[in-house]
């Protein structure tokens, strides 16, 4: 049987209803209980979550299927997925499961699985979970929730982890931030705020419904107007788990994965650290991204979608630097995942460090223009099968006759096609994607 449950970021859905029905999410904690306790004696697990109203029982069901297996469980209450990543891999923990769907809206959740070593499980571990869950599923049992207490001293250190990477101070410093009412609303404006700047923080008075509502990475419009209106220095946003970051120069102009990835590689390059001139990105990324590299004597590899590929194409290179346009940014020195806390913190440290602003440090990326368009559809197969989807993909492609690119594909976590049209004629870019999006609503939408 293939895999039903995990997707390419962990178990996600609809809070309340399966996968995240009580029963399942209860047999998910027994069947990771299972796993790790015929592996590890006196095994103990990390949950954390991030502001979602189902975010508490969810987890309180999943630290009762744990126990039940004699798995302890350390609760760290709201913290990034990247926090989670981090204290599973330096503390005494088999696994650290991260309760959270991102940027979704609130009412989605989702389960994410740790190893010990900071990476998510391998797809034939989470095969044999996924098998295990189906057989506990069966036998009945009843949910049973174990009521758990916040340990904040585990968010605690996480904070100093990340203040323990900057070399500098950012005194003077004026920032603007968006934590998206997410996971980051306490630990984002501590953190700049303890390294000496002046904080205006918005998107910080979560109320378990308003994670990710019109604030946040992916609604960047109020923070635009903040950083201009405040005259800010820098403004950064974060998505509802904080494992992404989005930038704001002074002069209200969004700076994007592309544009992290391009500072972070020539600093890295400057003093000696960017093992083999090469940055891991996606298919996603910009072709001006590529050109921009390529003329400071980079290489740039490219993988499918998913900060998942990116890394595990970064291990196999050796690489350190690695991301996503979106901004899911690893900086494989310091962690294992995307990390919007630590790449605020890199990007900030670079700027001050050469005197200049993000407008100033990004100038010279030639952004080709692309538009991307998110389909819903009925079920997720069969995209490039339709004749009539296929036929406009090829007709735009060949219109381009090699000056653009066009990528078309499934939502890994949502029930979308997502169509990416990319060229040098911006009216050109619009027409296409339109057409493509057009065809795909009229044969598969829902």
């Amino acid at each position: 049987m293939g895999k039903q449950l995990f997707g390419t970021d962990g178990i996600r859905g609809v809070a309340g209803e399966y996968p995240l029905d009580r029963p399942t999410v209860y047999a998910f904690g027994v069947a990771l209980g299972r796993d790790i306790a015929v592996r590890h004696a006196n095994a103990e697990v990390v949950i954390g979550a991030d502001t979602r109203e189902s975010g508490t029982w969810i987890a309180e069901l999943v630290a009762g299927g744990l126990q039940s297996c004699g798995v302890r469980v350390r609760y760290a209450g709201i913290i990034t997925t990247p926090g989670v990543a981090w204290l599973t891999r330096t503390g005494p923990f088999q696994a650290g499961v991260m309760i959270s769907a991102s940027h979704n809206p609130y009412g989605d959740n989702g389960l994410k699985v740790f190893s010990h070593s900071g990476f998510k499980l391998p797809d034939e571990e989470e095969h044999l979970i996924e098998q295990d869950i189906f057989k506990v599923a069966q036998e009945s049992r009843e949910a049973a929730s174990t009521a758990i207490t916040v340990d904040a001293d585990l968010t605690r250190q996480y904070l100093e982890f990340l203040l323990s990477t900057v070399a500098i101070r950012f005194d003077g410093m004026k920032l603007a931030i968006d934590c998206g009412n997410g996971a980051s609303y306490q630990l984002a404006p501590e953190l700049f705020t303890r390294l000496g700047a002046e904080v205006k923080a918005c998107g910080v008075s979560p109320d378990g419904r308003n994670i990710n509502l019109n604030c946040g990475a992916l609604h960047l419009e109020g923070l635009q107007e903040c950083v201009v209106a405040e005259g800010a220095d820098f403004g950064v946003a974060f998505d509802g788990d904080a494992d992404r970051a989005i930038f704001v120069a002074r002069s209200g102009k969004i700076v994007d994965g592309d544009a992290v990835l391009l500072a972070s590689a020539r600093a890295l390059k400057a003093s000696g650290h960017l093992k083999g001139n090469v940055v891991v990105s996606t298919v996603m990324a910009n072709l001006g991204l590529e050109k921009a590299l390529e003329a400071a004597g980079i290489e740039m590899v490219r993988t499918p979608v998913g900060d998942k590929y990116v890394l595990e194409e970064m291990e196999r290179r050796g690489a350190v630097l690695g991301g996503e346009q979106s901004g899911h940014i690893i900086f494989r020195e310091y962690a294992t995942t995307g990390d919007g806390l630590l790449t605020a913190l890199r990007l900030f440290e670079i700027a001050r460090t050469a005197g200049v602003g993000l407008d100033e440090l990004t100038a010279d990326l030639n952004v080709y223009p692309q538009k991307l368009i998110n389909v819903r559809v009925r079920e997720k197969k069969g995209l490039l099968e339709r004749p009539a989807v296929a036929a406009e993909i090829r007709r735009v492609e060949d219109a381009f006759a090699g000056t653009g690119r066009v990528l078309v594909r499934f939502s890994g976590t949502e029930p979308l096609a997502r169509v990416m049209v990319e060229g040098l004629d911006s009216q050109q870019v619009e027409s296409y994607s339109a057409s493509i999006a057009e065809t795909i609503r009229r044969e598969m939408g829902a």
